[in-house]
């Protein structure tokens, strides 16, 4: 990472580091229904001011006690959730371990706070947010209701508000196959961002006429 990258970062996003997450739950209640696995992928700059995909992290997780398992939603993401095979941690270890690295990427980046970035995002943040409660998780990088929502964003650039679709427009390969994996869709989803805002920066919409690294 280059010295000029920080600070392109905090003030390409107002001070914010914007981090792709996808879950994959039992149900569509984030207070009653389990989160069953969840993946993050931060995102840095290169020297030349692209922005690409950083850090992969990724945990199966095990259903919080006395939660809610809606048997539509498991038929749909595939995934047994009391299965051993999965090597699923509790909800609180998982946000822990996948906090610290957000955290470290943040203050590297010289932001303030997290912000999640997601294909429909409130439903993703809405689980997270629930789940980092329930553990009682003091650190918590991210912002608690600021979201970047790829599909809103896909709508105005690519006329699509899928994410298959909206990847297929903006040319970037999609295995429907290796959908609702959480850890497959946030990679996808982050590949799908990164195009979006470095189409912006080609298309010369940032930075903003008048605007320096030093402003």
């Amino acid at each position: 990472m280059s010295d000029a990258e920080p600070s392109l970062m905090k003030q390409r996003f107002r001070g914010y580091l914007p981090v792709v997450i996808d879950v994959e739950t039992a149900g569509f209640n984030a207070t009653t229904d389990a989160l069953l696995e969840i993946a993050a992928v931060t995102l840095e700059f290169d020297e030349q001011g692209w922005l690409h995909p950083a850090e992969r992290i990724h945990y199966h997780v095990s259903p919080f006690e006395g939660a809610n398992i809606e048997q539509a939603a498991i038929d749909f993401n595939g995934i047994d959730p009391h299965s051993p095979l999965r090597g699923a941690v509790p909800e609180d270890e998982a946000l822990k371990e996948m906090f610290k690295p957000i955290r470290k990427a943040q203050k590297d980046a010289g932001c303030q706070r997290s912000v999640l970035v997601g294909h429909n995002a409130t439903f993703d943040l809405g689980f997270m947010m629930a789940a980092a409660e329930r553990s009682n998780l003091k650190r918590n990088p991210f912002h608690p209701f600021v979201t970047f929502d790829t599909a809103a964003l896909a709508a105005l650039t690519l006329g699509q508000t899928v994410l298959i679709k909206a990847c297929q427009a903006a040319g970037i390969a999609f295995d429907s196959k290796q959908a609702h994996s959480a850890l497959y869709d946030t990679e996808r989803t982050a590949e799908l961002f990164c195009w979006m805002v470095n189409r912006y920066k080609n298309l010369g919409g940032w930075p903003l006429a008048g605007h320096t690294e030093k402003d």
